[in-house]
């Protein structure tokens, strides 16, 4: 199935990045996944200033889909956004 590109920003310890995590991969859907919490340095840097082009507040997870952005775990707008 043709879907946008996803690129999920997470933490490693978040429940919620892991529900988010775990539902892309149980729906087969290729995604790119930054774990903010474990770079460093400019990495890091450069990866937060990312998150806040698309989420101001840098709340994790921030999931761009296409041109969406869905900030937290929020099935149906992911399903919505995937064509699922």
């Amino acid at each position: 199935m043709d879907h946008p590109p996803v690129k999920l920003y997470a933490l490693s310890t978040c429940g919620h990045c892991r529900s988010a995590r775990n539902f892309l991969d149980a729906n087969g859907i290729e995604y790119i996944c930054i774990e903010v919490d474990l770079t460093s340095g400019e990495e890091r840097k450069n990866v937060l200033d990312e998150v806040r082009g698309f989420n101001p507040n840098c709340s994790f997870p921030t999931l761009v889909i296409g041109d969406k952005v869905i900030v937290g775990f929020k099935e149906p707008e992911i399903r919505e956004a995937l064509g699922l």
